[in-house]
């Protein structure tokens, strides 16, 4: 699928990514951190899976949010 595809793709969603990660079809990981509690919730990142992240950008934004972008390493 990764050597087909001749567009970027947004995965998102945990159950999706979760599958993303598994098949070893994601290239980049973006992730907005909020600086807000709303009680429990889904993990953004699979659980029981060790991932080894790269990062390549921060973003720090007024409102206290981050913008963070790793490159999984393998």
């Amino acid at each position: 699928m990764k050597s087909a595809a001749r567009k970027d793709l947004t995965v998102s969603g945990p159950e999706l990514a979760a599958a993303a990660f598994a098949a070893r079809i994601i290239d980049e990981v973006h992730l907005f951190l909020v600086p807000a509690s709303v009680g429990s919730g889904k993990p953004a990142l699979p659980n029981g899976r060790r991932l080894r992240l790269e990062l390549l950008d921060q973003r720090h934004f007024g409102n206290g949010t981050v913008h963070l972008h790793y490159r999984p390493t393998r």
